[in-house]
């Protein structure tokens, strides 16, 4: 394992991960953000500098670079190793011992994708490209844009891909797995995509992992065609163009959500980078999570038709289920995103960015056009029609700022509406079962981080825990053991020395114990781990009186006077000599 601890000895684990989240300094090596790995309204998620690990007190995901490169984009060991020695220019092993066969077709099948691209590139270029190229210009899609974007020409003859994959050598089965070619009954391939023009889908990390594919001629259908799911393609947990537009979503402190590829590109290409689309699917809580690692103010630009307007309105709720900070873009004329740039100019879709309204009262008016308000039936259906997004407002001051707006809005009484709202958040919350948890002692947890943290600390009061008892009792007991351990075997107990020697529910205690000292602001010194010592011998002390206590008061009640007597004489003995605090 000599490589892999070069390696993450080499790679700073807070650039890594802040590629993926947002994180600030919260303490002298700490930094806190939210969670990547589930959600969550405030941070949990915190990285340790020095430790160059991260843990979260929320789900528990923990550990170093690798495990996060694992965790995050969904790779084995190998491929997270791989991925961060290309990043940071480290040379990998020839040998593979790190690899396994599931890693070894998800490599295979980026490859085909890297040269699928190749093939779509040229041919967008060739004289079969003709029909493609002139789809852009009618679109007003540069040729710049076309290059930023790596567009591409999937030809019609239906067997490109499947003669350039043979060619290589690629084994059936990894063809048929690429996504890229489909199977027919007699067992021969064919090219999935076929004369449309390709757009590359890109994972966070960049990487082409499938393509969508848009029809040249109305006799093709669908109009849109994307890949199906693959070993390296999920498209729950994919947005277009989220590979590029996430600096600037960290720099504005805000993402535009539109629904397709042109819109993207045209956004984008009117100057907007923080743009994203969801490739006309359904929203989903993956892509959710994705976009507020980057940021939590999110405004949504669907196309102006009824079907983007209920897409919008779906979108909503399962934005704020993430506590996404929610405005919509509302553009006029007809018109979608892309041609709205074109047509009107970037000056006026920044206008309308600056305009968007917050998420509510837009719903409002789509309430309000819907019921008849004159109406007690049409108040009750709007008040209804808006239950949804007030039971996500979790702030009683915003419901009520909120209740008042919609009072005047829909001319009735606002203590009716406060009412209303108020019981549907009640009724929409459910009581948390919370489990029993031992609770670390601050001075367990104190000597902890001193045996771990301080060298001359280490050196001084290790060999002093094997005659305190109660470190046999308490929470941290497995961790003491396992530093204990690693000290008798002649090594350094290191936080991850002592940390693979673990079970998982150790390790995570572990993690708590010594990424919450810092937060809490603990001081790392000899001194203040002989304290810590001190006061856990007193409070040994203090355990085996009661235990002591307990034992004569058992002998009584069973009417063992003699035995009652002796060990009465044991704790008074005991607290005599100062064996025990008196």
């Amino acid at each position: 394992m000599e490589f892999v601890e070069q390696l993450k000895s080499s790679v700073n684990i807070l650039n890594v991960i802040g590629e993926w989240v947002r994180l600030r300094k919260s303490g002298v090596n700490r930094y806190t953000g939210l969670c990547p790995f589930h959600s969550e309204k405030t941070p949990s998620f915190s990285v340790n500098l020095d430790k160059q690990f991260y843990y979260c007190f929320g789900c528990h995901a923990k550990g170093d670079v690798v495990n996060f490169v694992m965790e995050i984009e969904h790779v084995s060991f190998y491929e997270a190793l791989k991925t961060l020695a290309e990043r940071h220019g480290i040379p990998m092993p020839k040998r593979s011992q790190y690899s396994d066969e599931d890693s070894r077709l998800r490599g295979v099948i980026f490859q085909m994708h890297e040269l699928a691209q190749e093939t779509f590139r040229a041919s967008l270029a060739a004289g079969v490209g003709e029909a493609a190229r002139g789809y852009l210009a009618a679109r007003g899609v540069a040729a710049a844009a076309a290059e930023q974007f790596g567009l591409g020409y999937a030809d019609g003859s239906g067997r490109t891909l499947v003669r350039l994959f043979q060619q290589r050598s690629f084994p059936a089965t990894e063809i048929e797995q690429s996504g890229l070619v489909r199977k027919r009954d007699d067992g021969t391939f064919y090219d999935y995509f076929r004369n449309r023009l390709m757009f590359p889908i890109h994972n966070e990390s960049g990487k082409i992992i499938g393509f969508g594919g848009r029809a040249l001629t109305a006799e093709d259908n669908p109009k849109y065609l994307n890949s199906p799911e693959t070993p390296i393609y999920k498209k729950s947990h994919v947005l277009y163009n989220l590979h590029r537009a996430k600096e600037a979503i960290r720099k504005e402190d805000r993402v535009i959500l539109v629904e397709g590829y042109m819109d993207a590109i045209g956004v984008a290409a009117a100057g907007f980078g923080a743009v994203v689309a969801s490739c006309g699917t359904s929203l989903t809580s993956p892509q959710v999570l994705a976009l507020k690692r980057h940021s939590q103010r999110i405004v949504v630009n669907f196309d102006p038709d009824a079907p983007g307007a209920n897409a919008a309105e779906r979108s909503i709720n399962m934005l704020l289920d993430e506590s996404m900070q929610v405005r919509i873009m509302e553009l006029d004329g007809g018109l979608d995103p892309d041609e709205y740039c074109k047509q009107r100019g970037a000056a006026a879709y920044q206008g309308r960015l600056e305009g968007a309204k917050g998420y509510f009262y837009w719903l409002a008016d789509r309430a309000r056009a819907r019921y008849d308000v004159h109406t007690t039936e049409g108040v009750v259906s709007v008040l209804k029609f808006l239950l949804p997004a007030v039971q996500r407002i979790s702030d009683r001051l915003e419901r009520m700022t909120v209740a008042n707006d919609v009072a005047g809005y829909i001319g009735v009484d606002r203590g009716m509406v406060l009412d209303s709202f108020r019981k549907a958040v009640a009724d929409r919350r459910e009581s948390a079962l919370v489990q029993p948890k031992e609770i670390v002692r601050a001075d367990e947890k104190g000597l902890l981080n001193v045996l771990l943290s301080s060298l001359e600390g280490r050196e001084r009061l290790i060999e002093d825990l094997a005659g305190i008892e109660i470190l046999n009792r308490i929470p941290t007991r497995r961790i003491y053991q396992a530093v204990a351990a690693v000290h008798a075997s002649g090594a350094l107990p290191t936080f991850d020395a002592v940390r693979s020697r673990l079970e998982e529910p150790d390790q995570n205690l572990l993690a708590e114990v010594v990424l919450s000292a810092e937060a809490e602001g603990i001081a790392i010194s000899l001194d203040y781990g002989r304290q810590c010592l001190e006061r856990l011998r007193r409070s040994e002390g203090e355990l085996r009186r009661g235990e002591l206590k307990a034992r004569v008061k058992e002998a009584e009640r069973s009417g063992d006077q003699v035995e009652a007597l002796r060990l009465y004489r044991e704790l008074v003995q005991m607290e005599r000599s100062g064996e025990l605090p008196g």
